[in-house]
């Protein structure tokens, strides 16, 4: 597969993955709604002209053609006007109250939206934004603990033949050189380690600290070769090897020579693929990415402010920044087709398969906090209706006043048509930043 194709089979892949997801939440909203008895006339993917539809009983379901959401159409989600408050004729507000309305039959007035009790309202509006927090978690706990990580696997990718001066450098071996412990133990390349002097080695990390425990005696090594387990016997050697820190650079001593110490070598190098997250890690992975999502929706301004500085050239663009749909493009692309073309193989399959799936998890969390947002037209903003619409009732009741109703919230609509503004004006500056400055690295 040529890196082209493969860069675009990664942005259809995401484009179904958000199309589902939207589908999801959608049906978070719809299947409560229907238990509730509230009329749902529409179920649709996208918005603008409809590319297919087909009818369900009274739903009629299908997909248009701008894939930037979609929607589920609730029958009464506005209340009629109070008798104390009316509409101004040919206002807004009456137009949208009348629309909302216009589909309540003859003695379908129970199934309006509007006349559920507030516990209701909220396992409708909130079932949605639950739906892509719960399909964020799934979709990171697979690509995590099912099929793992980028990182060191216990499967040789190569062996030392030689031991030479310098253990570290890439120098070739020469004529006097000895044997690596490798070499002489008959370890290959595209074996497995399964366990080194009896312990048990699930990953790279327990490689090396069995080969820092067992220092430079014999030890038995078992490893998985062609589909059999085979057993070898391994002598490490003490070797020089360069102080590191944290970040892999070489730590100096007070003359500016790198400082060395004792440590066994054998001589085998790893693969570099997908490692499995132990189990008990995944919540607090999990937890982190979730608490991030949320922090970066709360300071949403901040970060657009620096995306449009770096799209302006006053500053580097931040790869932890916010990003817009062409930017998600971008990385689909660039995960899908990494390992294609001239560098065929150097990115496992099940490797770029579970950073598509962190991408798509990535992008549910993000649904899930921005929905959070209490404007309407965001779900945030139908459940802050609803709970405003509780407390008043029971501080009605707890002071002997008569039930005030539901909310009306089409004296938000003003409101709702500047969030929806804001969030047009924010898709395309993102769309922008993400052409002129794109995140790098």
């Amino acid at each position: 597969m040529t890196q082209a194709l493969a860069y675009a089979l990664g942005i259809l892949v995401l484009v179904i993955g958000i199309g589902i997801s939207v589908a999801l939440h959608e049906l978070g909203h719809m299947i409560p709604a229907k238990r509730f008895g509230v009329k749902v006339p529409e179920y649709f993917i996208g918005f603008g002209p409809r590319v297919w539809s087909t009818r369900r009983g009274e739903t009629e379901y299908g997909v248009k053609w701008i894939w930037l959401g979609g929607y589920v159409k609730l029958v009464g989600m506005i209340p009629p006007a109070r008798a104390d408050r009316p509409d101004k004729p040919g206002s807004q507000v009456a137009d949208a109250r009348a629309d909302a309305l216009a589909e309540i039959g003859p003695g379908e007035e129970h199934r309006a939206f509007y006349r559920l009790s507030v516990p209701r309202k909220l396992v409708v509006m909130a079932g949605g934004i639950l739906t892509n927090l719960v399909l964020g978690i799934v979709l990171l706990a697979i690509a995590l603990g099912g099929i793992g990580a980028p990182g060191s696997t216990t499967t040789l990718k190569s062996i030392s033949t030689c031991l030479t001066a310098d253990v570290e450098s890439d120098a070739p071996c020469g004529q006097s050189d000895p044997a690596s412990p490798a070499a002489v133990a008959g370890l290959q390349a595209g074996d497995e380690i399964r366990s080194w002097d009896g312990a048990r080695t699930s990953s790279w990390k327990d490689v090396q600290s069995a080969i820092a425990a067992s220092g430079t005696r014999s030890v038995p090594v078992v490893v998985e070769r062609d589909g059999a387990e085979v057993t070898l016997t391994v002598t490490a050697v003490e070797v020089q090897r360069k102080v590191r820190d944290s970040q892999g650079n070489p730590v100096l001593d007070a003359d500016g020579n790198p400082t060395t110490t004792a440590r066994p070598y054998v001589g085998i190098t790893p693969t570099y693929g997908a490692v499995p997250m132990p189990v008990g890690e995944l919540p607090s992975t999990i937890g982190q990415a979730v608490t991030g999502t949320l922090k970066a929706i709360v300071t949403l301004p901040v970060g657009l402010y620096h995306a449009v500085s770096a799209g302006l050239g006053h500053e580097e663009r931040s790869a932890t920044g916010v990003i817009g749909l062409v930017g998600v493009g971008r990385i689909a692309g660039e995960v899908s087709s990494a390992g294609t073309g001239a560098d065929t193989g150097s990115i496992p399959l099940s490797l770029r398969v579970a950073q598509m799936l962190m991408l798509l998890g990535s992008l549910n969390l993000a649904l899930f906090a921005f929905n959070l947002i209490p404007l309407l037209p965001l779900d945030g903003g139908h459940v802050a209706g609803a709970l405003w619409e509780g407390a008043r009732r029971r501080w009605a009741l707890a002071h002997g006043r008569p039930d005030p109703g539901p909310v009306d919230t089409a004296r938000l609509l003003p409101v709702g048509q500047v969030v929806f503004g804001v969030l047009i004006v924010m898709t395309v500056i993102l769309v922008w930043v993400d052409l002129v400055a794109p995140i790098t690295g």
